[in-house]
């Protein structure tokens, strides 16, 4: 096959032009004719994306615990899939203190330019704080409440319920165990048909994904310029060295924390994993959202991986909502980002409780577009760090959304590998047996 006509060179193809023209968009000034007419093509596939995640998490996630011989089998795969995404979010937690303590990007930033950027941005740093404040104000067995619907079709209807249709797809599958199979039967073929489905989906949305990805990247340059290609510069000027070191500590986890898992406890030949990976990864940059790219992920990981369907569909979306290593990371470099440019030094004390409150804050975190920043204020809350203060990285945020998303889907890819590997149910494909 022509390198052009592979999948993951046509994604690439898509984010250079895309990038290229909101480039050329903003030294023209044409923002309002992006958003009016480009943009809408990167909605319309993030939209088709959205639109199958939840009935893929339902239908994968029944069909998975169902097929499960037992209970005991279900707790085993369970508990691995969980230890080790709490493990991989703990070490990308760590990675992004040592990396901030090291660099000290805080300390990089002119007084000149934070204060333009805190009143540049603060009125979205007031909504994020209310939000952050309300979520702060309820009590500690909150997620526990949040994670249980009172209405599975409400839970459905939005995307950032995406942990109450988990649980109740993992309720519904251990039910379907426990009764006999005659009854089960009927039940499990529909939800294994919906599977299928949602798959052959999968590769039609993925058909526009060039045209899509152009869109988005674009859409994405004309909102950071905003008709104004000086902006970007100002931006990466005052908060370059912020995104490096975040990029850097992305980067470090993603090309060690990972490879080490798989040569250590799989098989799986490392080049082949992240030339499998390459397309999810694309998509995932250019969604900015791993529960988007569910949808992709599990596709690639199943038929390119070569991860069973019974260990996929259940550590997957799992690990969509619950795994968030690049969002950890970024929001330990980010907190103590912050007190470094307003002047807080932090002790060791305070960087343990960092530790602490995002690891908890990433497993309730939205598996949406810049839901981290919410998590954030939280974590500043926490040490002490003034709230209105996210306005320092508000401009940026976008851009490094898009890489931590990237981290993130590929960590849920790792973990499904690693657990298929030990439950004896990866079979090399013929690419990566060769």
């Amino acid at each position: 096959m022509a390198w052009y006509k592979q999948l993951h060179w046509q994604i690439i193809i898509g984010l250079v032009l895309g990038l290229a023209y909101g480039v050329l968009s903003a030294a023209a000034g044409w923002g309002k004719s992006t958003s009016w007419f480009i943009a809408p093509f990167g909605t319309i596939f993030i939209n088709l994306l959205k639109l199958i995640a939840v009935p893929l998490i339902i239908a994968s996630l029944v069909t998975g615990v169902a097929s499960l011989s037992d209970l005991r089998k279900l707790s085993r795969i369970g508990g691995k899939t969980i230890g080790i995404y709490m493990g991989t979010t703990l070490v990308a937690l760590v990675i992004g203190l040592l990396i901030v303590n090291i660099m000290r990007p805080g300390a990089a930033v002119p007084p000149e330019m934070r204060t333009k950027l805190e009143e540049t941005y603060r009125e979205d740093a007031a909504t994020r704080q209310v939000d952050a404040q309300a979520a702060q104000q309820r009590g500690p067995l909150a997620p526990l409440v949040d994670m249980v619907p009172d209405n599975i079709f409400g839970a459905a209807s939005s995307n950032r319920n995406m942990l109450q249709v988990v649980f109740f797809s993992i309720f519904a599958g251990i039910a379907l165990l426990m009764i006999p199979g005659d009854k089960a039967a009927p039940l499990l073929a529909f939800f294994e048909s919906l599977n299928d489905l949602i798959i052959k989906m999968v590769q039609l949305i993925m058909v526009m994904a060039p045209i899509g990805v152009f869109a988005l990247m674009a859409d994405t340059i004309n909102s950071v310029a905003a008709d104004n290609l000086a902006q970007i510069g100002e931006l990466l000027g005052a908060l370059g060295y912020y995104c490096i070191a975040v990029v850097l500590g992305l980067a470090l986890h993603a090309s060690i924390t990972y490879p080490v898992l798989l040569k250590t406890l799989t098989n799986m030949p490392l080049r082949h994993f992240f030339s499998a990976m390459a397309p999810v990864q694309l998509v995932a940059f250019s969604t900015s959202s791993s529960g988007a790219t569910l949808p992709v992920t599990m596709e690639t990981v199943e038929q390119k991986v070569g991860v069973s369907e019974e260990v996929s569909s259940f550590v997957l979306p799992l690990g969509a909502t619950i795994n968030m290593d690049g969002t950890g990371l970024y929001q330990a470099v980010a907190a103590v980002f912050i007190a470094q440019a307003t002047g807080i030094d932090l002790t060791l004390g305070a960087q343990i409780a960092i530790v602490f409150t995002a690891l908890l804050a990433s497993i309730g975190t939205a598996a949406v577009p810049s839901a981290g920043i919410v998590m954030l204020v939280i974590i500043l809350e926490t040490i002490s760090v003034p709230a209105a203060s996210i306005a320092l990285i508000l401009g940026v945020d976008r851009i490094l959304d898009m890489v931590r998303t990237v981290v993130n889907v590929t960590g849920d890819a790792t973990v499904a590998t690693v657990v298929a590997a030990s439950e004896d149910q990866l079979e090399l494909v013929p690419a990566a047996a060769g």
